[in-house]
């Protein structure tokens, strides 16, 4: 399960993982794919199990979310079979996605989760990476701004000096004084 072809792979599940308030999931229509089951048994075996999806495991979508993630244009569209939903979708997290093949109790969802578990676990790591390197970055930015400040600074002085040689500031013409003593 290797080939990103594979919708089982690896590289295909990290593709179908999504950052939601904060948290990396999975539509509930990409996992009911992943295990073999319908969208439609897969949220009744979630109701049927309440207790065991918390909202860090599992949550229904609001319709902004939705919008954002499918780019859908108008609430109002025609309904087409098979490609707009009746419901808002359901997300879980990486343990409610455990915990959905735990209630499913197919081969293949049991077969799947741990190409699911791992997925989210690289997912995990490559956002670690990510913030560490964000972090590196935003040192070496504010370190190379100062630098710039202060070679900006001596450019630019640099610059000012250049100009006074090529033009050099004029003084006022002295006025024509008669020699002499002149009384005030």
């Amino acid at each position: 399960m290797s080939d990103k072809s594979d919708p089982k792979s690896r590289q295909a599940i990290e593709d179908r993982i999504l950052t939601i308030r904060g948290l990396t999931v999975i539509l509930d229509s990409d996992l009911a794919g992943l295990y073999g089951v319908e969208v439609r048994r897969l949220n009744e075996q979630v109701k049927r199990n309440r207790e065991r999806f918390p909202s860090d495991f599992s949550f229904v979508l609001n319709e902004s979310e939705w919008h954002e993630i499918r780019g859908l244009r108008s609430q109002n569209a025609t309904l087409k079979r098979g490609r707009h939903r009746k419901y808002l979708p359901r997300v879980f997290s990486e343990h409610g996605a455990l915990m959905a093949a735990n209630v499913l109790n197919s081969p293949q969802a049991a077969e799947v989760s741990v190409f699911v578990v791992r997925a989210f676990v690289n997912m995990r790591s490559a956002f670690a990476e990510n913030r560490e390197l964000a972090r590196r970055l935003k040192t070496l930015e504010t370190e190379l701004r100062s630098r710039l400040d202060i070679h900006d600074t001596a450019i630019v002085e640099i610059l000012r000096r250049m100009l006074d040689i090529i033009d050099p500031p004029r003084f006022p013409e002295p006025k024509n004084r008669k020699i002499g003593f002149h009384p005030g």
